[in-house]
């Protein structure tokens, strides 16, 4: 059969987190900078969609794109791994320091290629420089405005927004990367992966590998936004938001349900057979 039972499922994500701690530096950064530039890709795409004065829903609904092409290709997406490396580290299949190890180096990776991906981006739609970008330029230094000094404006209560709507984003795009597995075929896959992840971004939370882009590409388009004021009132409260529902909401629930139950469930005999197996 196509489908996998979230027990198989459970068992995959074990045998997945096993591979991916053990990959070398080399290929968590290089795994993790096309990553971070696959989303980049992705997003980009649904800012000039946006210039286009159609319903945002369109753009929800082309984001995934990025997603399904960096899973289908094996690469490397801390904000999946904050949901898959937890239940390894709980089964014992793998160490905390290996898991720690992990998500730093594929941070730093998503963060090279979001970043790089924002400078040539920044590049293609200035002529290098000579522009500001018109109505996309526009669009990215608001985008990046608010995700930072909105947030500034308003204290502690921006801060704690910031991590709120972090959470949720990677509730959705955890439950992306596990239902990566729960088809045995792509276009099983691609549909799966397709729901949660449009659910998140049709309802503007934040994902902190997304703004590895959008906010180092608003402030090369002269936002302004400080490295300070990116880091601190958004960066670091959606890389914890995302962290916590990752590892609790996704991993570590579906583990502690389905984890400890066999891959394949017993039959339960049909009572007006007993007394026949009996004989």
């Amino acid at each position: 059969m196509d489908y996998v039972t979230p027990s198989e499922l459970m068992a995959e994500t074990l045998r997945a987190a096993k591979r991916k701690a053990g990959l070398s530096v080399r290929d968590m950064l290089l795994r993790g900078a096309l990553a971070g530039a696959f989303l980049g890709f992705a997003t980009s795409l649904v800012f000039i969609v946006q210039t286009q004065g159609v319903p945002a829903i369109v753009g929800a609904i082309l984001f995934p794109v990025g997603f399904v092409m960096l899973v289908l290709l094996g690469l490397e997406l801390v904000t999946g791994n904050f949901a898959i490396l937890p239940p390894a580290v709980a089964a014992r299949e793998i160490r905390f320091g290996q898991l720690l190890r992990s998500w730093f180096w594929v941070y730093v990776g998503n963060l090279v290629g979001s970043a790089g991906y924002a400078l040539l981006f920044y590049l293609a739609i200035t002529n290098c420089g000579v522009n500001n970008g018109g109505p996309l330029g526009d669009l990215l230094r608001a985008a990046a405005q608010k995700k930072t000094l909105a947030y500034m404006a308003v204290g502690g209560a921006g801060w704690s927004t910031a991590l709120v709507k972090a959470v949720l984003c990677n509730w959705m795009v955890t439950v992306g990367a596990l239902l990566a597995m729960v088809s045995r075929s792509t276009i099983g896959k691609i549909v799966a992966m397709w729901l949660p992840i449009l659910t998140f971004f049709a309802q503007g939370f934040e994902h902190s590998v997304v703004n590895m882009f959008v906010i180092p590409a608003g402030m090369l388009l002269h936002a302004p936004v400080t490295v300070g004021n990116w880091w601190m009132w958004n960066q670091i409260p959606v890389t914890l938001g995302n962290i916590l529902s990752g590892s609790l909401f996704t991993g570590l629930a579906l583990y502690s349900t389905f984890g400890a139950r066999p891959a394949a469930e017993p039959v339960t005999e049909i009572p007006e057979l007993a007394g026949v197996n009996a004989r």
